[in-house]
C-alpha cells in the first residue's frame, strides 16, 4: 500500500525496495539497454564456462553487483576448482578495468581477452586486434549463445520454485542438466578419435 500511494499520489517511481512481483518479491528490474527489451526482470546470474562448454562456476545474486567487480572472484573460482589458473581468460566490456587486468595477469593469466572500448591508446587498440584477442572474443560470443539455450532447454527464463533458496536450486539444476549433455558430448567426441 505505501508503494502504491507513493506512485501514485506523489509520482515517487523509485521506491526503496520497490515489490515488482507479488508472488516473487525479492524480483529486480534488471537494466539491460537493449532496444527491443531495455527492462527485464528476475535476478542476475553469473555462468562461468571452461572448455566443451562444461559449466564450472555458477552465482545467483540478492542485488545485481558491478561486472568489474566480478572478474577477479571469478579467476579464484576457477583455480579452486581446476587447480590451475586459466590461460585465457575472455568477457565483454563490461568487466574491464586496468586493475582487473593487472591482477588477473598477476595471478598468472597468460591472455585477458577484455575489450577497453574507451582507450584511447594506440599500443591498446592494437593489442585488441590481434588474432589471439580477437579469438578469445569469438570464444565469449558463443558464450552468449550457449547461455541463451540453456535457458531454452533447461527452463532458466523462468523459475519453477520459489524464494531465493529455490531459485539457486532451480539454477543449479538447469547447470547440471547442461553439464551432462555438455560432458556427454565430449565423450563422445573424445570415443571417435
Amino acid at each position: 500500500m505505501k508503494q502504491t500511494r507513493a506512485r501514485i499520489f506523489r509520482g515517487n517511481t523509485r521506491v526503496e525496495g520497490k515489490i515488482l512481483s507479488l508472488f516473487e518479491p525479492s524480483t529486480e528490474v534488471i537494466r539491460k539497454g537493449k532496444a527491443a527489451k531495455p527492462n527485464e526482470f528476475g535476478k542476475m546470474v553469473k555462468l562461468q564456462e571452461t572448455e566443451n562448454q562444461i559449466v564450472t562456476d555458477y552465482e545467483v545474486y540478492d542485488q545485481r553487483p558491478s561486472d568489474s567487480d566480478l572478474l577477479m572472484a571469478a579467476i579464484e573460482a576457477h583455480q579452486a576448482r581446476l587447480g590451475r589458473t586459466p590461460r585465457l581468460v575472455a568477457a565483454d566490456a563490461a568487466f574491464y578495468s586496468a586493475k582487473n587486468e593487472m591482477a588477473a595477469k598477476a595471478k598468472g593469466v597468460k591472455r585477458v581477452c577484455i575489450p577497453n572500448r574507451s582507450t584511447k591508446s594506440a599500443e591498446r587498440r592494437r593489442e585488441q586486434k590481434k588474432r589471439w584477442f580477437r579469438n578469445g572474443q569469438k570464444w565469449r560470443t558463443g558464450c552468449e549463445g550457449r547461455i541463451s539455450v540453456i535457458k531454452r532447454r533447461h527452463g532458466l527464463n523462468r523459475c519453477r520454485y520459489k524464494g531465493d533458496a529455490g531459485m539457486s536450486r532451480w539454477i543449479g539444476l538447469g547447470v547440471i542438466a547442461d553439464n551432462l549433455v555438455n560432458i556427454g558430448r565430449a565423450m563422445q567426441k573424445q570415443a571417435r578419435q
